[in-house]
């Protein structure tokens, strides 16, 4: 069983910076793309940043610039460095990612999501 464990979330000032870490444990035998979700109330749940195995990144528009994310493959762990934060960037935020077990048959997990709250 793999489970993915976020946290870093909390409360910060506009123009605030958070870290959020997302750690994979359980049987993994390798780690394909991982990404960054997040969900504001009465919203869908939106792609805020990707990362591949080969550490190829994409960004959504609203955080470029201001979002980076980043992987340590040793430690199975994922990171979201939220500088420059915005009331809108308000939101659950959620980690997800590709984990094989056996190298061969790939499953797509998410976390249980950690609250980002930017407000003064």
């Amino acid at each position: 069983q793999v489970q993915l464990v976020e946290s870093g979330g909390g409360l910060v000032q506009p123009g605030g910076s958070l870290r959020l870490s997302c750690a994979a444990s359980g049987s993994i035998y390798g780690i394909g793309t991982t990404g960054w979700y997040r969900q504001a109330p009465g919203k869908q749940r939106e792609l805020v940043a990707t990362i591949s195995s080969s550490r190829s990144t994409k960004y959504a528009d609203s955080v470029k610039g201001r979002f980076t994310i980043s992987r340590d493959n040793a430690k199975n762990t994922v990171y979201l460095q939220m500088n420059s934060l915005k009331p809108e960037d308000t939101a659950v935020y959620y980690c997800n990612a590709d984990i094989t077990a056996t190298g061969r048959l790939w499953h797509n997990y998410w976390g249980q999501g950690t609250q980002v709250t930017v407000s003064s």
